[in-house]
């Protein structure tokens, strides 16, 4: 499966207007850091603007049933999912395991959604969510492997260019590899190069990478919440091989050190997931080290997170 830099740039053109353009905030005197501030966006993180191309996609093929629209996922791609169902006036009906916290699925609720609770574990909801889909006709989403999905999320690549035309390389956090494909594809079109970065407990894309094909991976990681995808999309390799993309793996000790940095010294609250990215380019040992004059945006993805633990 590959996607093209059409399908992002048709995925900017449907959603103008309807998420929130993302904020840049300079990280360095010399104006060759910038910090992407995605987490504001809709719902706290860039999943709001892949949800949205997916159902108005399939409203303009026709293909959107009056039944609406239903997903397995308790995390960032849920509460999206459910936001764009509730803005285009359809119903989402979402599955989530029994163990899943009272907050994620109050959350769901408060967007609309017909929250579904089933099982004990996320395998059991996925199972529901497509007899549910099977059996109604509604249309079955993802939490990231679909190319609508993933040419929302790239439609961030697109405004970021908008915003540092001269900018060099793009840092972002991979889980799927619904937001990395996204990005890495119109990256490539605007001649920015790509670096992909991942929990060293957490890598599926890495290891597909390393494989030569998709391949299951242990999860263990302090941002598995939001990245803890036990196998990369298709397409998210794809890309990988196509843009000759920088693969890199930073610890979760580093991973916490960015987390708590944006928050003790900017005051961003944000999840691990987000501060991946980061961690890459300030960790003690980074992983990645601009060039001199390299201008580089790291991309600050999600802020549904608990940031009781921020404080010291």
């Amino acid at each position: 499966m590959e996607l093209t830099h059409s399908d992002v740039k048709a995925a900017a053109e449907r959603v103008a207007g309807l998420v929130r353009p993302v904020a840049m905030a300079q990280a360095d005197h010399t104006g060759e850091l910038w910090l992407a501030l995605e987490f504001l966006q809709h719902t706290g993180s860039f999943k709001a603007r892949g949800a949205l191309n997916f159902l108005l996609t399939h409203r303009e093929n026709g293909t959107l049933a009056p039944v609406g629209v239903t997903i397995a996922s308790g995390g960032n791609a849920g509460l999206a999912c459910a936001w764009a169902a509730r803005s285009q006036g359809v119903p989402a009906t979402v599955f989530l395991p029994t163990t899943a916290p009272r907050v994620k699925v109050d959350r769901l609720a408060s967007y609309g959604a017909d929250v579904r609770l089933v099982g004990t574990q996320y395998a059991d909801a996925l199972a529901a969510s497509r007899d549910f889909a099977d059996a109604t006709g509604a249309l079955l989403s993802h939490a990231y492997d679909n190319p609508l999905i993933a040419a929302g999320a790239g439609t961030l690549m697109t405004e970021i260019h908008e915003r540092i035309p001269n900018l060099d390389t793009v840092v972002v956090a991979v889980g799927g590899g619904g937001l990395f494909s996204g990005v890495a594809t119109a990256a490539a079109h605007y001649g920015v190069r790509t670096v992909a970065v991942e929990p060293v407990r957490c890598h599926a894309l890495h290891a597909a990478i390393a494989a030569g094909e998709v391949v299951d991976v242990e999860v263990d990681s302090v941002a598995a919440d939001s990245l803890g995808a036990r196998r990369a999309a298709e397409m998210a390799l794809t890309a990988a091989r196509r843009y000759e993309v920088d693969s890199l793996l930073v610890d979760d000790a580093a991973i916490i050190d960015a987390r708590r940095g944006l928050w003790e010294e900017r005051r961003l609250a944000v999840e691990h997931g987000a501060a991946t990215a980061l961690a890459a380019v300030l960790a003690e040992k980074p992983a990645f080290r601009p060039a001199p004059g390299e201008r580089v945006c790291v991309v600050l993805c999600g802020a549904n997170t608990d940031p009781s633990d921020l404080a010291r």
